[in-house]
């Protein structure tokens, strides 16, 4: 995960409204003693006029890992007049305190206490808007369900109401194989990263070691917790949308893992909203790819100046939907930019969306319901879903899915005739489908692709489904072998236009590693055609709104803080297969480079390298293993990281292990290995 900022093309503001002045650390404290450490910009008369605040709340370290992202953001909301507040979470950073897990009852409380912490202040006016971006935007929404009386509005990017559904440990009620451990694993490193001595003092050793010691691998906790029980329940505000009652404005990218949460959140929020999404990976869009990026930084300025200085800015009378309509593409492991436009609605469900029935017959997507029904063998292949690009995209070099007739040779596919008029789709395409299976655990994985008149396939959306959860997610259900289900597949939310002379297809699998983990035993379902077999996909037809809308100005942003680049990134994917064993790899490694920060003499860096192996014909050789170092120091004081995390099951358990070495200079100063092994439960 790379936290760095692409800022070739950013437009550099330094002639402000305000003159800034920077806080570079202050202690915000709680009322159990805890000490948060947080980082201010404002105009340096907000003392005597004092102002509304923008806070962004996340672990990531605002001392160095976040430290360029920050220096683009934060002073330019500061010199617009705002005091922007940057908190590092308790538990990281220079934050006291031990982070436990993601989103507990502590981290909200502890946002409340932020909260009331700067209404207190002299240049606070007492109103307050959260931003932030995946972990920020997450904890935004559930922050603003707490009802905090400063709190007015949130942004939040791309984050989701339903820790459940859309986020990187489960989806559709299957295991993320791809995501689960690696995030897991992500956070376990990050957290064992030392605070600053500058900033604690001579206690950062003994802090450091008392962080290394009780930080928690997140992972066992996630697996504990294979169902959408009360543990995922809480911290998602799908479960109760009214309890938001303040302006909400929900942004994100068609390429990134939590679109679908904004569709959801317009439908579903009582209050004022906004929608935005465009083609982008999980960035902010000042500065994402794909491009078009837009002008994101005028646009969260223009829904401030609206909910926090009462300033009329016309925000609130344009659609509440914005969306770029993807044009075809052929496939590519890469983008820099997705051709397209954008496009407008003023409600969401909306009415300019007509539902296209594409009936499953022989291997057709027709338009005309089968006349004859059959019965089609879908079986088991192992390695079925190498290709599929990572499940999050940050917009690196083989993030995306390539060309899907690599998968579609491995699955049972249906395609559509050549289109006679244009088609675009808008919103979440839903597969039902009549099945039966041959074990009592199973799981269907559904890929829509574009095939060009070449005959290449470009992946538009993918959904999957844990066929025992058909009925629900938090009480699932053994399938009794052969007998008949039918069952529904929501895939993810696009928007994508498909010219004259392309074909719909749509791929069936009980497959799809590593997105998902395999069942227990080797499947092969059987599909029914009929009237209960067919592809829905929400078909829009393009409006006169769309070309009324204003279109956004170019990126701009704050002066990136001056660094020096000590090693450059690079990234390497590949996939090899032994042919004397049988055995697929998946090879991700990614060099995040290093990098030195001037202002502070902080040098950080980092490396991640993902193993995904499977062997043909067995899904108990499933097999994930992820590794990071990281480094950090300044000076005489450097310290290292590295950690070693795996994943495997048999028929009845998953099998977990994480070891963590920290080293102060050339020293091993600690290392720790935590074991586990988890009861599968209905996966």
């Amino acid at each position: 995960m790379v936290f760095n900022v692409r800022d070739s093309f950013l437009q550099t503001k330094t002639d402000f409204p305000h003159k800034i002045r920077e806080i570079e650390h202050i202690w915000i404290p709680m009322k159990d003693g805890t000490r948060l450490s947080a980082r201010i910009w404002m105009p340096e008369d907000a003392e005597q006029r004092p102002l509304p605040a923008i806070l962004e709340y996340i672990p990531y370290r605002k001392n160095d890992f976040t430290a360029l992202r920050d220096s683009i953001r934060h002073p330019y909301f500061a010199g617009h007049g705002y005091a922007s507040i940057r908190v590092d979470m308790r538990g990281s950073g220079d934050s006291e305190g031990i982070l436990y897990d993601e989103y507990l009852p502590q981290e909200q409380d502890d946002a409340l206490e932020i909260l009331d912490w700067v209404s207190a202040q002299p240049w606070s006016n007492g109103s307050v808007g959260m931003i932030g971006k995946s972990w920020g935007g997450f904890n935004g929404l559930q922050v603003a369900a707490r009802r905090h009386p400063a709190l007015k509005t949130i942004i939040t990017l791309c984050s989701t109401d339903d820790r459940y559904a859309d986020d990187v440990h489960y989806m559709g009620g299957c295991l993320l194989g791809s995501d689960m451990l690696w995030w897991a694993s992500t956070m376990l490193a990050y957290n064992a990263r030392p605070a600053d001595p500058r900033v604690v003092g001579d206690e950062w050793r003994d802090k450091w070691l008392e962080r290394l010691e009780k930080t928690p691998p997140f992972v066992e906790e996630w697996i504990r917790h294979q169902r959408r029980d009360s543990y995922w329940k809480h911290g998602s505000v799908y479960e109760n949308y009214p309890d938001i009652d303040i302006p909400v404005f929900a942004v994100g990218g068609w390429a990134d893992g939590y679109t679908n949460a904004i569709f959801r959140l317009l439908e579903g929020l009582p209050g004022p909203k906004k929608g935005l999404v465009g083609p982008w990976a999980h960035e902010y869009p000042e500065v994402a790819e794909p491009g078009p990026a837009i002008g994101f930084l005028q646009e969260a300025l223009r829904w401030w100046d609206y909910w926090l200085k009462g300033e009329e800015t016309g925000i609130m009378e344009e659609p509440m939907l914005r969306a770029w309509m993807q044009d075809s593409v052929l496939p590519n492991s890469s983008y820099d930019y997705r051709p397209g436009r954008w496009v407008a609605e003023n409600e969401w469900p909306s009415p300019n969306m007509k539902p296209l029935h594409l009936w499953l017959n022989g291997s057709e997507l027709a338009e005309e319901k089968p006349s004859n029904f059959q019965e089609i063998t879908v079986s088991s292949v192992q390695q079925h879903g190498l290709y599929a690009g990572v499940w999050c995209p940050f917009g690196q070099e083989g993030d995306y899915a390539s060309d899907q007739r690599l998968e579609d040779g491995l699955a049972v596919t249906f395609t559509s005739r050549p289109l006679e008029t244009p088609l675009e789709i808008l919103g979440f395409p839903e597969l039902m489908v009549e099945l039966s299976s041959d074990q009592p655990q199973a799981l269907l994985a559904a890929r829509l692709c574009d095939v060009a008149p070449d005959g290449s396939s470009t992946l538009i959306s993918w959904g999957m489904l844990n066929l025992t959860h058909r009925d629900s997610h938090e009480f699932p259900i053994l399938l009794e072998p052969e007998e008949r289900y039918t069952v529904k597949v929501r895939l993810n939310a696009n928007g994508y236009h498909l010219p004259v002379g392309h074909r719909l297809r749509i791929a069936l699998s009980p497959t799809y590693w590593p997105h998902a983990w395999p069942s227990p035993e080797p499947v092969t379902l059987k599909v029914f055609t009929g009237e209960n077999t067919r592809l829905t996909v929400p078909v829009r037809t393009p409006q006169a709104l769309d070309c009324e809308i204003h279109e956004f100005e170019k990126p701009e942003a704050a002066a990136v803080a001056e660094r020096e680049i000590l090693r450059e990134e690079s990234r390497t994917r590949e996939v090899r297969y032994d042919l004397t064993k049988g055995v697929w790899t998946l090879d991700d490694y990614s060099d995040e480079g290093a990098r030195r920060l001037l202002a502070n003499g902080i040098e950080y860096g980092s490396t991640n390298r993902n193993i995904f192996t499977i062997k043909e014909n067995d899904p108990l050789s499933a097999h994930v293993q992820c590794e990071w170092t990281l480094d950090i120091g300044r000076g005489d004081w450097q310290t290292h990281l590295k950690t070693f995390s795996t994943m495997h099951a048999d028929q009845s358990k998953f099998y977990i292990t994480n070891k963590l070495w920290a080293y102060e200079g050339e020293k091993q100063i600690f290392q720790k290995e935590w074991k586990c092994d988890i009861p599968r439960d209905f996966i």
